[in-house]
């Protein structure tokens, strides 16, 4: 007796961030800055790292002091591995 499972493909999770646009001089590429608080293990003090990420902005709608939220995608070049998905809050 053999019993058949059905077979299910495993979803893939994609990573999505939310940070503040610093650059937006090329075309189709904005700079973006993800700033993260963080609890020291031992002397139990938040302190806060950030990282900079090159993501591809299609239509050129991000500008400079946005706050976008974008995704992980497939290699568009050598550093950009992420996309806009919206743009979160506009800069005065």
């Amino acid at each position: 007796m053999t019993t058949t499972t059905p077979t299910t493909t495993p979803q893939i999770v994609k990573r999505e961030f939310e940070g503040i646009v610093e650059s937006a001089k090329e075309q189709k590429t904005i700079h973006v800055r993800v700033t993260i608080k963080k609890m020291h293990q031992k002397y139990q003090k938040q302190y806060t790292t950030s990282k900079k990420y090159a993501v591809h902005d299609e239509k050129g709608t991000a500008k400079e002091g946005d706050i976008v939220r974008f995704r992980e995608c497939r290699p568009y070049s050598k550093t950009k591995r992420w996309y806009v998905t919206a743009v979160v809050k506009q800069a005065q």
